[in-house]
C-alpha cells in the first residue's frame, strides 16, 4: 500500500484514486481537525492503477497549535495499515532563483529549523519495535524513487519542470520567511524551497521503515530584496498557483503510482508487525487516538471506518 499526503489546494490528488471510499477526519476517535483553507481533512482510500493507497487530503502542521505527535500520528497509523511507501507533496516557496512558479522539485535532503531547535517528532519515549531510538536521516529520501519520478515527468513532457535533488527547507509559519530568512536559508543551507510542513510526516516516516518520496509545488518566489513592484507572499496566490499546476503533479503521481512501475519495488519493501509495549509509549507515540484505551491505532481507524459503513479494509485481497 502507499500512503499520499496532500499539500496546500493539491487534494485533487484522490482524482486519481479507483474505487473510493471516504473517511472524514472528525468520524475517527481521536484524529485531530485540519483547520486550514485547502485541506479537506479526509482520509481517501482504494486502488491507483492496481496499487492500494490510502490519500490524505489535508495535514496538520506544527503552527495550528498541534503537538509534532499529532503532527506526525497520521504517518503512524498509515504504516500500522500496511503502507510501505509514502509520497509526501506540499506547495512551497522557490529560494533557488533558477526556479519558476510552477516548477516541481524532487527532494532528496531537508534542513528543518524547527527540528534543530528541539521539536523533533521522535522526541519522548520510543518503542523499539516500531522504530530505532536514533535513525539516521542521511538516507532518508530514496533514490530510485526520485529517479522513477524523473522518468514519469520525461514521458509526460515536463522533464523541463521538474528540478531533481532538491533541499526543502522547513520553518515552523505560520508567518511566510523575512528577507533576512530566506537569505540565509539559500546562501547558508542550500536550500532550493522553503516550507511549513513535510519534515515531520518524512522523519516519522523514515522512523517506521517506510520508503519515503516528497515533491514540492513552486508556488511562489520568496522576496529577497525589497522593490517598488515587489509582490509578497500570500496563502490566496498559492492556492492560485496550485489550481494552475497542481493537475501536472497529480498526472505524475498518477503516472508513478502504477502496479507495472511500483509493483516490484513495494514487494521489496519489509512490512511492519507492532504489540505496543507500554500505554505510556503508546500515549508518545499516538496521543490522542492512544489516550482513548484504543487497543491499536490502526484498529481505531479501521473501526472508525467501519462504524460508517464506509471501508472493508483489504477488500481486494
Amino acid at each position: 500500500m502507499v500512503g499520499v499526503i496532500c499539500g496546500s489546494g493539491l487534494s485533487g490528488l484522490s482524482n486519481c484514486v479507483e474505487n473510493q471510499k471516504t473517511v472524514y477526519f472528525h468520524d475517527i476517535p481521536g484524529f485531530p481537525e485540519a483547520t486550514v483553507p485547502g485541506h479537506k481533512g479526509e482520509l481517501v482510500f482504494g486502488t491507483i492503477n492496481g496499487i492500494e493507497v490510502v490519500v490524505m487530503r489535508g495535514r496538520f502542521h506544527y503552527y495550528e497549535g498541534n503537538s509534532m505527535t499529532n503532527v506526525v500520528m497520521p504517518v503512524r497509523c498509515m504504516r500500522l495499515l500496511g503502507v510501505k511507501m509514502l509520497l509526501v507533496t506540499n506547495a512551497a516557496g522557490a529560494l533557488n532563483p533558477n526556479f519558476n512558479v510552477g516548477d516541481i522539485g524532487i527532494l532528496q535532503d531537508h534542513f528543518g529549523v524547527p527540528i534543530i531547535t528541539g521539536n523533533n517528532p521522535l522526541v519522548g519515549p520510543n518503542d523499539n519495535s516500531l522504530g530505532p531510538r536514533f535513525p539516521a536521516l542521511s538516507d532518508t529520501y530514496d533514490g530510485k524513487l526520485q529517479e522513477l519520478v524523473q522518468e514519469c515527468a520525461k514521458d509526460l513532457g515536463f522533464k523541463d519542470i521538474v528540478r531533481p535533488d532538491c533541499t526543502y527547507c522547513f520553518v515552523s509559519g505560520p508567518a511566510y520567511e523575512s528577507r533576512a530568512e530566506c537569505k540565509f536559508l539559500r546562501n547558508a543551507i542550500g536550500g532550493d524551497m522553503v516550507g511549513m510542513s513535510t519534515i515531520p510526516e518524512i522523519i516519522a516516516a523514515k522512523h517506521v521503515g517506510m520508503k519515503v518520496l516528497g515533491l514540492s509545488l513552486m508556488t511562489n518566489k520568496v522576496v529577497v530584496e525589497k522593490t517598488e513592484n515587489t509582490v509578497h507572499a500570500s496563502h490566496e496566490e498559492v492556492l492560485a498557483a496550485v489550481q494552475d499546476s497542481g493537475i501536472k503533479v497529480e498526472a505524475i503521481v498518477k503516472k508513478l503510482i502504477d502496479n507495472k512501475v511500483l509493483g516490484d519495488f513495494l514487494d521489496k519493501c519489509p512490512t511492519v508487525e507492532y504489540t505496543p509495549k507500554k500505554q505510556s509509549i503508546m500515549n508518545s507515540l499516538f496521543g490522542e487516538l492512544a489516550a482513548r484505551d484504543v487497543l491499536t491505532v490502526a484498529g481505531a481507524v479501521i473501526g472508525g471506518m467501519l462504524l460508517n459503513g464506509l471501508f472493508n479494509a483489504r477488500r481486494n485481497r
